[in-house]
């Protein structure tokens, strides 16, 4: 499985890069703590959802911490998304790491 760090996600973002990040976390996790460029698709719906996403760009798979996150990611891989990749540490190293304004819970 691909994986990326928020450092590495915070370059791409600051690069101008095409990718899409992808936040499969629930909509109560959304209200309490969000990047405002991601996209949401709780991890239950992606399956039904999947065509939504883009095949000719990378992904960036986000949650909390990284375990959804990790098996989205497997999931895309194995449905024809290679350029999918887990974000490592999820929204919570994203708020350690690079912006402390997203709340940490």
């Amino acid at each position: 499985m691909n994986e990326i760090s928020v450092t590495e996600l915070a370059q791409h973002h600051a690069a101008g890069d095409d990718f899409l990040l992808l936040d499969v976390r629930e909509p109560d996790e959304i209200a309490t703590a969000a990047i405002p460029w991601a996209t949401v698709i709780p991890m239950a719906e992606v399956p039904e959802r999947i065509a939504e996403l883009p095949t000719a760009k990378p992904i960036y798979v986000l949650c909390h911490v990284g375990g959804r996150s990790a098996r989205v990611t497997q999931f895309l891989n194995q449905n024809g998304y290679p350029d999918a990749a887990n974000v490592a540490g999820g929204i919570r190293a994203w708020t350690k790491e690079i912006d402390p304004s997203v709340p940490d819970y």
